[in-house]
């Protein structure tokens, strides 16, 4: 049975992005809101991830949850008994209809093809946008609502929390202090494996009492609903249609420290060398090789980033740089400057390598930044650098107008840009996609360009978006 919209605004997604609603803009008195003000906050989301993401925001002593939507209600039951005075909506669209004017901020943690139909639907209310990773399913929609952050003025943030980090603002400021010299060259990796093969199962289960499937669906094409967790709660990271793979999973958390630390602007090229989509799911082991134009912290024309994910990992010459295979050989110098022995199953399963002409940078996930070779840098200690409360830096830019986010929409919906073309190229294999970032365009593979926007379900337009 399709879900109809909400009854008192039938026409809500078709005419929201063209006319803004008539909401009240929060967003301007909260620049000049005063330290005790409260911050009137919803969740798109209760469960996982977004559970999560409520409990740190509300650490912050000024945000009060007012409401939360979750198509599967018995996802919300833990976060009712936490928060017993939340107004609990199942559809996203009535909960924002009945509570525009007592809100001033959202954060949106569902699956990732509904990240830009909700975040865009509260933005273009005015609300302040908490959003996890990757920004949004497609390039398109991550454009979208870079540009409307920006001209709605609103404190944005996406959910790359180790951003906030020391280890990952240590790892930046090394680069950036030039102790490796010029960067030549990344490796950056994730073990996950966010991936599968074949089509889905052929039957039509019958859904959950508590889940709403043509909710949970959204703008994505009808399909009917499979048991047994093919979809719901959390293998939907592997299908085409709802996730956006181990890169999509993992890219925006990995890519972060590398981006940041040497100021990268979109890629020019992007390639894969690893092993296409089918249908419906993501393929797993992907070699993805992005060239970035030059900036003022690397060596020549270019520098080249080159993605690895499941069982695949950088070349051995490269892992040679920053793992000696004997254990209890020093192999690396500690936030503290003191040189570290390998231990034995250390954990190198996901990170980056950064390849200096002066130097080597390992960046674990999560770790203190290391450097090779040992002996070179012996004496060197790490810079000292906050830890950041990635949630509550978000939260008091909302209620007191100071700068915005590090993370805001401004950097990660570049990033997220970047990453996500990746998966475009894993459907091109063996083929250089040319990329034009100002026109948000493949120049040399027309076809390509048909991956950077989907067609939403009849029913679910935005005009907008």
């Amino acid at each position: 049975m399709k879900t109809p919209l909400p009854p008192t605004r039938r026409t809500f997604l078709k005419t929201l992005g063209a006319a803004g609603l008539a909401a009240p803009f929060f967003a301007r008195n909260l620049h000049a809101a005063a330290p005790s003000r409260v911050l009137r906050h919803a969740s798109f989301g209760a469960a996982g991830m977004a559970f999560n993401d409520i409990q740190a925001i509300m650490s912050n002593d000024y945000v009060k949850l007012v409401a939360v939507a979750e198509v599967d209600l018995s996802r919300a039951k833990a976060l009712k008994e936490k928060f017993p005075d939340v107004k609990v909506y199942q559809d996203w669209r009535v909960l924002l209809d009945k509570e525009a004017r007592n809100l001033d901020s959202v954060n949106v943690s569902t699956p990732d093809h509904m990240h830009a139909p909700i975040a865009y639907s509260a933005m273009q209310l005015g609300k302040h946008c908490y959003c996890q990773k990757p920004l949004a399913h497609d390039i398109h929609e991550t454009r979208v609502l870079t540009r409307l952050a920006r001209e709605k003025k609103l404190v944005t943030q996406m959910g790359i929390q180790i951003h906030s980090y020391k280890v990952y603002r240590q790892a930046v400021a090394i680069v950036q202090s030039g102790v490796i010299g010029k960067v030549k060259e990344v490796h950056t990796w994730s073990s996950k494996k966010w991936g599968d093969t074949g089509r889905p199962p052929q039957r039509a289960d019958t859904p959950p009492k508590d889940l709403n499937w043509d909710l949970w669906l959204g703008v994505a094409a009808d399909r009917p609903f499979v048991g047994d967790g093919y979809y719901h709660p959390g293998n939907w990271r592997k299908r085409l249609d709802f996730g956006t793979g181990t890169f999509g999973d993992m890219g925006c958390h990995i890519f972060d420290p590398v981006f940041a630390a040497l100021a990268l602007t979109a890629p020019i090229s992007v390639r894969s060398e690893g092993p296409a989509p089918d249908a419906w799911n993501w393929a797993i082991n992907a070699r993805i090789r992005y060239v970035f134009p030059r900036t003022p912290f690397t060596a020549g024309d270019t520098v080249p980033v080159t993605w690895y994910d499941g069982d695949e990992r950088p070349p051995a010459e490269i892992r040679a740089l920053i793992a000696p295979p004997k254990t209890g050989e020093v192999t690396s110098v500690d936030a503290t400057g003191k040189a570290q022995k390998r231990k034995r199953g250390e954990d190198d399963s996901q990170g980056s390598i950064i390849i200096g002409t002066a130097g080597v940078l390992h960046v674990p996930h999560i770790g203190a930044p290391r450097l090779f070779p040992v002996a070179k840098f012996s004496d060197f200690k790490l810079p000292d650098a906050e830890q950041g409360h990635h949630w509550s830096l978000w939260a008091d830019a909302c209620l007191n107008g100071t700068k915005p986010p590090s993370a805001s929409f401004d950097y990660s919906g570049p990033l997220t840009e970047s990453v996500l073309l990746g998966s475009v190229a894993v459907r091109f294999p063996q083929t250089t996609l040319q990329w034009n970032a100002a026109d948000l365009r493949f120049e040399n593979e027309k076809g390509a360009n048909a991956h950077l926007r989907r067609t939403y379900r009849k029913g679910w337009e935005i005009a907008g978006l």
